[in-house]
């Protein structure tokens, strides 16, 4: 009776031992393979709990997020005979775990074989391309451009690379004043060409500020004469008008006004017969001039 106690004691921890070995769980962040004896059986992408044959298969587990390789600092020769020091780095994912188990089997040796392949791009890729282009904001289309090369030849290791980038770029202590020279005059250069816009920026707005001003000196010249000959007409019209009424006295009215302008300024000196037709209302009733 003991020793059946103890068999049965004995077959249940067993059996919860093998239970123990069977199960296995995968959180997000991972993906993996199911191994027997080394040959992979299951690929697993999905998060939760899991069965393997105890002590005959095993689980190899993969990184769902993006992995980030520093690379070594290498130098490059661009087209135009420049060397430079080259810092960057290359994000990838892990996309087909059972390729890459087969390929590569280790994220160290994926690194390694990265290592290698975006090395060979860049150097490549920059050799088409200037300095100046390099240092300029055509950089990130460079590094597309490495970015497709080293993908289309990560895609064998079942990884997808989803970046590449340059970390810093430095230049050989020879090159560098020569370089530092060259930006100060491209700086002045641009600096000199946004002041010329602006110079040309505001003779447009003084050109468009005078013809405005003309425009409406123009308008209110216009209204004036059309106000003044409308008064005009309208005094000529009275003055018609007057000498309708009363001839004589509209004569004498004109002549008091001619009078006004002639003699009202100081200094004239006016020469005049006695006779003349301009002191006709100086004259008393028998034709004579007044004293």
């Amino acid at each position: 009776m003991r020793a059946t106690k103890i068999f049965f004691l004995l077959t249940l921890i067993l059996t919860f031992v093998l239970l123990l070995s069977s199960l296995f769980t995968m959180n997000e962040r991972q993906q993996g393979l199911v191994l027997q004896f080394g040959e992979p059986k299951r690929v697993i992408k999905d998060s939760g709990l899991n069965f393997k044959i105890p002590f005959i298969q095993n689980v190899v587990r993969y990184d769902k997020r993006i992995l980030e390789y520093n690379l070594p600092v290498e130098e490059v020769i661009a087209v135009d005979k420049k060397r430079m020091l080259i810092d960057s780095f290359a994000r990838f994912k892990i996309i087909d775990p059972l390729e890459f188990y087969k390929t590569v089997a280790s994220e160290q040796n994926v690194r390694n074989r990265l290592n290698a392949n975006v090395i060979s791009s860049l150097r490549r890729v920059v050799g088409t391309v200037t300095l100046d282009e390099l240092l300029s904001s055509e950089r990130s289309n460079i590094m597309d451009r490495i970015k497709i090369e080293v993908n289309s030849a990560a895609q064998r290791f079942g990884i997808e690379v989803v970046d590449v980038r340059i970390r810093r770029a430095d230049l050989p202590e020879a090159n560098s004043q020569a370089i530092f020279e060259r930006m100060i005059s491209e700086r002045v250069r641009e600096a000199k060409e946004f002041r010329a816009k602006g110079a040309e920026a505001a003779q447009i707005i003084r050109a468009e500020a005078e013809k405005d001003r003309t425009v409406l000196l123009a308008e209110a010249t216009r209204k004036s004469e059309i106000l003044r000959g409308e008064g005009e007409s309208k005094s000529i019209a009275i003055y018609a008008n007057a000498f309708e009424k009363d001839s004589d006295f509209y004569s004498f009215y004109r002549s008091m006004q001619a009078y006004r302008n002639v003699l009202g300024e100081e200094g004239t000196t006016m020469i005049l017969s006695p006779d003349s037709q301009f002191l006709e209302f100086f004259k008393d009733s028998r034709g004579k001039s007044a004293n």
